[in-house]
């Protein structure tokens, strides 16, 4: 009795040390933290994730909620359906303060809505994806519909946050009644001493020679069959047109792109043009460190223009200068770094084109030049400000709620 005694009171102190520390970490982010009180604190969050339990998205929203306690909501990405029925059970049953949910899959969508309507329960969307236009790109007689589920969520929601300032912007035009950016972090850095060794190392796997100029990049590799493309295209269309002996691509992801890659490559594939699939999550900055450029194709257009892509800030992480197109983040976000390409897309032949004139033109005194201007941390990225940052976002919602709730109005 003794012993359980003790571990029950072990048990209890670190549940209250956890709770401190929650508490110190909400208060530090919140500028009004004298209006709070334990009680308001404690209430609980539902957390979930449409692309699926385990995946970079649930990792990134449990991230920019670790000074909450918030309940996870397993999602299961290839049961929609069944997922839906679930949420909207686990949502009555626990009844949450208040639900976020990182990204727009419809399932998890219609039962934070369908909760919202017949519970009064508010919900935050997060989401780095204009979704509509997205849609509208994939099927065409589908923009429509999921453009109107776009503008409900935003307008139904107690908050909206935006991996870019452009989303921000957009949800808050479609009725979101506040609004804030979170852009995400590249989840693993290594020392430049680290990036040295794995460029070594990683070419000599690869069969690239250290003094190969090498474009790349990661992601994946979906296949757009409205426009025939997936990320990666332009590198290999671009190369074709070059006549430099020492020029290579290197391609990293899978998907259903990638026999298309194949064929777009030909002769090429194996030799200047190396696809090589899935790698681990934890060996991508070895891989990157292998390049020397890092493409980052985006459309000029509702779809393209409104990202920074999560493959960004570990582009800069990894100290990679960057050509893209000319969408807002490549005025935005500096010059010296990156090169903008004409061309509405990255499949357009005026982009692939301009794409192959760097390819063959870039000098050694021109790419040193770019990769000493790359900002290896930009402010933007910052782990521990979006952490917060979201923290004081959601503690006002909260606040708020709470102080509707006393005076009788809703949400």
């Amino acid at each position: 009795m003794i012993k359980s005694g003790m571990v029950q009171t072990k048990e209890t102190e670190a549940g209250r040390n956890r709770s401190d520390k929650l508490l110190a970490c909400r208060l530090q982010s919140h500028g009004q933290a004298g209006s709070l009180s334990l009680r308001d604190l404690d209430l609980p969050i539902l957390a979930l994730a449409t692309q699926g339990a385990g995946g970079d998205d649930e990792a990134r929203l449990l991230a920019l909620l670790e000074c909450f306690a918030p309940v996870v909501f397993p999602f299961e990405r290839r049961a929609k359906l069944r997922s839906f029925r679930r949420l909207v059970k686990e949502i009555f049953h626990c009844r949450p303060n208040l639900i976020v949910m990182e990204g727009t899959g419809i399932a998890g969508g219609l039962a934070v809505l369908l909760c919202r309507l017949l519970a009064g329960i508010p919900f935050v969307v997060s989401s780095g994806d204009a979704v509509g236009p997205w849609v509208a790109r994939q099927r065409s007689f589908l923009g429509l519909l999921f453009g109107l589920y776009e503008r409900l969520l935003c307008r139904w929601s107690a908050g909206y946050i935006g991996w870019t300032p452009y989303l921000a912007g957009r949800a808050l035009s479609f009725g979101a009644p506040r609004a804030m950016t979170a852009a995400g972090w590249a989840p693993i850095t290594s020392l430049p001493t680290q990036l040295a060794a794995s460029r070594v190392r990683i070419r000599q796997e690869l069969g690239i020679a250290p003094d190969d100029l090498v474009f790349g990049l990661i992601g994946s590799l979906a296949w757009t069959k409205r426009v025939g493309y997936c990320y990666g295209m332009e590198l290999v269309g671009a190369l074709a047109r070059t006549n430099r002996a020492n020029l290579k691509v290197v391609i990293v992801g899978e998907g259903e792109g990638r026999s298309r890659l194949e064929q777009a490559a030909g002769n090429r594939l194996g030799n200047s043009v190396i696809l090589t699939g899935r790698v681990p999550r934890d060996r991508v900055p070895d891989y990157l460190s292998a390049l020397d450029v890092a493409s980052l194709p985006q459309s000029v257009d509702q779809v393209g223009s409104f990202r920074y892509t999560t493959k960004l800030s570990e582009y800069l992480a990894a100290g990679l200068p960057v050509v893209t197109g000319q969408i807002p983040l490549a005025y935005d976000l500096g010059n010296d770094w990156l090169w903008r390409l004409p061309g509405h897309a990255p499949w357009n032949q005026r982009y692939v084109q301009a794409l192959s004139h760097l390819m063959d033109n870039l000098d050694t005194a021109g790419l040193r030049a770019k990769q000493q201007s790359v900002p290896h941390q930009l402010p933007l990225f910052d782990r521990a400000q979006q952490v917060k940052r979201v923290t004081a976002f959601l503690t006002d919602i909260l606040q708020e709620k709470l102080s509707d709730a006393s005076s009788g109005s809703d949400l």
